[in-house]
């Protein structure tokens, strides 16, 4: 009772300053600069909730103060059960009151026509959300979680329901909020109110869905082009990991160590480096094309700009990824099936059709899903290669920030973009369903692969080394490139790409940043270290209740965190604007909202992570915490985190080089005072600046390396203590000899 009381209390703490000691609505200068304080609590921009009530007429704000002071009441009821439905109720009605004062007053009024109609006009409106409202809305979602606990819910344990209830909470207003806004943007005219001829000009587009590329030999619409696109870089993209990971693991190849590291490279590459490697070779003045000129007197095309060269492009960066996924699933392949099948005289080509083959359908399901979402999310790529040739990543960001300035088109893309993928995702799902594809169980499996037939090997071996030597041309290109004066023109090696970008002085007995590039580089590594960790602890901590804990909708629950993965960065992108630059949470411009897009973003795979590894961990380990009375909170901190040390070092680089090569959502929401690395170097190539854009990213990559380094050295391995019993008795001491007495 006395540790049920303690947290009631700090909640309510927190709660009281809430409405009395913060702001309660958006400071322009930022909370964390505390420009505020001298403004407070006087001023109408700086006054805590209370005061809004009391002296600034915002009357609105009395349903969720007395909400808070109802379960402050709730101390005074002695009866768990009642106390936890009453405050369970209390702490629901708290966060929807919240959610419906903010939806529906905006900086000049009444949003919804009907609030005006049922209560009148307002004389002033509110701004954003500001810290007291958000510290507000999380106290709300505590009381609803402990009022669970009361009750008894995951049988009292008010960590594991705190937990459950802020996922949920988080995940709808960072995920399902935004994507329902650009749902509703679809709809809504350039002042808000609804207008469905928008909608319905845009999703009849002939652009969009012509198919006259099919039956008239003209050019596709941008839907279908973008569909194709994807299905052909999945395809491409699996069929050449699927041949990396059979030469790795099946052949007899020299160089298998190489591979690998060639697989690292894309993944630490920002999106659009590809792009401007593969025009330093084919573009009009790449070293291929003039060479060619000059030998046989090849006239200059611009073939490369295009389809053909996005595809290329995109099948170059994915097929590492699909190489990792795929490695794993070949090796899992039980020997012993494959010796049964050569046993009953089938030979290597049919076994490796009906019986390995088969057994990686779930790996080229996850690598074909990967290699057509990235496709469709892929933004840097589009932009640099495809010429007059737009996908939908690029006509939504053109829609935006371009001449057309229309949201509701972009709104109409990217819910069609959205489409595509989540219909992909659903469809895997749906395929991989009701089927076993188990072949590693608990009983000892010996034997040896069974050798590829010829011809596959042939196969996989004409693909792989020439694909190979292609990657190591085209990443060879982007080292040189950075120290060649002009592409083209001027093909003499200098240092000034790296010193204008990089360079450094000494002023006044300091140092001076006086690269061009040092202000959105330092502002990159500080919301990727910001972003990593709570990704990390995030995806871990939902990966813990996923495996451990069984509660109502947990399938759902999962589901709907993976889908998040499933929604391209475009989409991301686009949704978070619509969301979020207007009340009742405001954040464009700022820091917060780039970190909260790479968290919820790159959650999936942490979670992802976290399921693979906390499912080899044993349950007794923490029934036997539990049963020693510690809590689920000092059971994941002093038996489960030391044991996920791998996964954790997973979700921090994974989460680390995605928040620095991220570009598709990116894109959308930097600012002028928090621009980001990959938004930088899209401008550089915009402006026809190659050479410092190949030197900044390739900066990018030597320091990903570096601070992937760092994170497996502070993180560290975990140790498992495996001791062989026979062993183990052999070093034991021996019995003293007993004296025998008549």
């Amino acid at each position: 009772m006395k540790t049920h009381n303690r947290r009631l209390d700090i909640a309510l703490a927190l709660g009281l300053a809430a409405f009395v000691l913060l702001p309660w609505y958006r400071i322009d200068g930022g909370f964390f600069g505390f420009g505020w304080l001298s403004a407070f609590p006087e001023e109408p921009a700086a006054a805590p909730g209370l005061l809004q009530i009391a002296s600034f007429g915002k009357w609105w704000l009395i349903l969720p103060a007395l909400a808070m002071m109802v379960a402050a009441a709730a101390r005074l009821i002695h009866d768990p059960a009642r106390r936890g439905s009453f405050l369970a109720w209390t702490g629901a009605g708290g966060i929807a009151v919240l959610a419906l004062q903010g939806l529906a007053i905006g900086f000049s009024g009444w949003n919804w026509t009907i609030s005006e109609a049922l209560f009148g006009a307002l004389a002033d409106g509110q701004p954003s959300m500001g810290a007291g409202a958000v510290l507000a809305a999380l106290v709300f979602v505590l009381l609803f979680a402990f009022g669970l606990a009361e009750r008894g819910v995951m049988k009292g344990d008010a960590f594991v329901v705190s937990a459950i209830s802020m996922l949920v909470f988080l995940v709808a207003v960072f995920v399902f909020y935004p994507v329902g806004s650009m749902l509703v943007g679809a709809f809504q005219d350039f002042d808000g109110s609804f207008n469905p001829e928008g909608f319905t000009r845009n999703i009849m587009d002939p652009s969009i869905w012509s198919l006259d590329c099919v039956v008239g030999g003209g050019r596709c619409g941008i839907a279908w082009r973008t569909f194709w696109l994807a299905v052909m870089t999945a395809g491409g993209s699996t069929i050449l990991g699927l041949a990396f990971a059979l030469v790795a693991t099946r052949t007899g190849f020299r160089y298998k160590r190489s591979l690998r590291l060639l697989t690292v490279l894309p993944i630490i590459t920002p999106p659009f480096v590809v792009g401007l490697a593969l025009t330093l070779l084919f573009g009009r003045s790449g070293v291929i094309t003039e060479a060619l000129s000059t030998l046989i007197g090849v006239e200059p095309g611009r073939w490369l700009y295009g389809l053909t060269g996005i595809w290329i492009a995109q099948v170059l960066s994915f097929t590492p990824i699909s190489f990792l996924v795929l490695i794993g699933v070949v090796e899992g392949v039980s020997p012993s099936m494959e010796e049964a099948s050569q046993t009953l005289r089938a030979d290597r080509w049919r076994t490796f059709w009906r019986i390995s083959l088969p057994l990686m359908k779930p790996g080229l399901a996850n690598a074909f899903l990967i290699g057509f979402i990235e496709s469709m999310a892929d933004f840097g790529n589009p932009l640099v290669l495809g010429g007059s040739h737009g996908v939908l990543s690029t006509e939504i960001f053109f829609a935006v920030v371009g001449s057309q300035n229309d949201p509701s088109r972009a709104a109409v893309l990217a819910i069609i973009l959205l489409c595509f993928t989540l219909t992909a995702f659903l469809a895997q799902r749906f395929w991989l369903s009701g089927k076993s594809f188990a072949t590693v169980t608990g009983k000892g499996d010996s034997g040896s692969h069974a050798a590829l037939p010829r011809t596959v090997s042939i196969a996989v071996h004409a693909l792989v080394i020439p694909w190979a030597l292609f990657t190591l041309v085209v990443y060879g290109m982007i080292l040189v490139g950075g120290f060649v004066k002009t592409w083209g023109l001027d093909n003499s090696l200098t240092l000034t790409h790296y010193v204008k970008a990089f360079s450094v002085e000494f002023r006044d007995g300091g140092i001076a940043w006086t690269g061009v590039a040092w202000n959105s580089f330092w502002t990159t590594m500080e919301i990727a270290l910001i972003s990593a960790p709570l990704t990390a602890a995030v995806g871990l901590l939902t990966a813990y209740l996923i495996v451990r804990q069984r509660f109502a909708g947990r399938e759902l629950f999962e589901f709907a965190l993976m889908m998040s993965f499933a929604i391209p960065g475009t989409v991301i992108g686009i949704s978070y604007i619509m969301a979020f630059n207007l009340p009742p949470l405001e954040m464009t411009g700022s820091a917060l909202i780039l970190v909260a897009c790479f968290v919820f973003r790159n959650m999936p795979v942490g979670v992802r992570g976290g399921v693979a590894a906390m499912s080899q961990l044993d349950r007794s380990l923490d029934e036997a915490s539990l049963t020693l009375r510690a809590d689920s909170f000092r059971t994941i901190r002093k038996i489960i985190l030391p044991l996920l040390r791998p996964a954790i070092t997973a979700a921090l680089v994974y989460s680390f080089v995605r928040a620095i090569t991220s570009i598709s959502a990116v894109i959308f929401l930097v600012s002028a005072e928090y621009n980001m690395a990959t938004a930088y170097i899209v401008g550089l190539v915009e402006n026809g600046e190659y050479g410092v854009a190949i030197a900044y990213s390739s900066m990018l990559i030597v320091v990903m390396i570096s601070v992937i380094a760092g994170f497996q050295l502070v993180v560290g391995e975990r140790r498992l203590r495996r001791e062989n019993r026979v062993q183990a008795v052999a070093r034991a001491p021996a019995p003293l000899p007993q004296e025998k007495t008549a």
